[in-house]
């Protein structure tokens, strides 16, 4: 592969929901870099957006940068160098995500985004995740004043061997696994008022939750439903699987959690936290792994105890005060 030199090539500019195309470049790319960092590059709720597009809740603003032929990686047939993602809510504010080849990295493909972004929209009101906290990304949210604002922990455990404690269901609860079809609005108003303080995990949308079950991880033998003996829905546990890449193993995901605002109190949560670990282990899984914001020390603390502990992390960044 030549000299690559970025600051030349054009930037493809996409408003709107991404073509079938480029989507598949995109996805080519975050599994390129995935499993070289072994981390996600961009969020799940991301590649959700670009391929819906536009929404009222929404607006996608994409920026690819492909390398011209005599850049490309002959080894790989891989020419997209690296792209920018701005999934913007409807007062402006925004979260920008970018993610860059393996074979492209050090080569100023991501400054080169950084300023077609600065030129098309503007850094007004957005925020920037890292996903695995890079320090070239910390170099580069820098030069353009941008500081950390949050903290997302990545915490793992091995399942091999863990003496974890009995479920402990609180009296008349029950757990069964979901059923699609039958129990997608009681799922989304359970989750709304669990996460009515969480912008990201509160507000999904019936299609957004489509969206996960049409993917290829979903399994509704390890989405777990908390219900007393009327019913109602009283919690959950949604496990993941991430199948293995290259030299990184299957691992499960304690992907969320959540318990209804009635049921707060009953350790519901960490039975279900528990039940959903259990049936990640009894499925094969050697390890466990769930995202965490460092500032909730109750959820940290109780993950300890179950023997998890700190892996990586990601870091959101802001707008640097002053």
């Amino acid at each position: 592969m030549t000299p690559a030199h970025p600051q030349k090539w054009p930037v493809h500019v996409v408003r709107g929901g991404v073509d079938q195309q480029l989507l598949k470049d995109c996805r080519d790319l975050l599994a390129a870099a995935e499993e070289s960092d072994g981390n996600p590059s961009i969020s799940e709720q991301t590649l959700v957006t670009m391929r819906a597009g536009d929404s009222a809740e929404h607006s996608l603003l994409t920026l690819a940068l492909y390398a011209p032929d005599e850049d490309s990686d002959p080894a790989t047939g891989q020419d997209l160098a690296g792209f920018a993602v701005v999934v913007e809510e409807p007062d402006g504010s925004g979260i920008l995500e970018i993610a860059v080849h393996p074979s492209y990295r050090n080569q100023g493909v991501a400054d080169r985004l950084v300023g077609a972004l600065k030129e098309v929209r503007g850094f007004n009101g957005l925020n920037a995740w890292s996903h695995g906290n890079h320090e070239a990304a910390a170099d580069l949210a820098a030069r353009y004043g941008y500081a950390p604002v949050r903290e997302l922990w990545k915490m793992r455990m091995t399942t091999a061997g863990a003496d974890l404690p009995d479920a402990g269901l609180p009296d008349g609860v029950a757990i069964r696994t979901f059923v699609p079809g039958k129990d997608e609005e009681a799922w989304l108003a359970a989750n709304r008022a669990a996460f009515a303080h969480h912008p990201e995990q509160g507000s999904l949308t019936r299609a957004d939750l489509e969206a996960r079950m049409a993917e290829d991880w979903f399994d509704p033998s390890g989405f777990l439903l908390a219900e007393d003996r009327d019913g109602r829905l009283l919690g959950y546990h949604w496990t993941k699987v991430h199948p293995r890449h290259g030299t990184h193993p299957a691992i499960g995901e304690v992907y969320v959690v959540g318990v209804t605002p009635d049921a707060q109190g009953m350790g519901l949560g960490k039975a279900l936290t528990i039940a959903g670990i259990k049936h990640l282990r009894d499925s094969g899984l050697a390890g466990v792994m769930l995202y965490v914001d460092a500032d909730n020390a109750p959820a940290v603390a109780l993950y300890r105890r179950l023997g998890f502990s700190r892996w990586d992390m990601d870091v959101m960044y802001g707008p640097a005060a002053g």
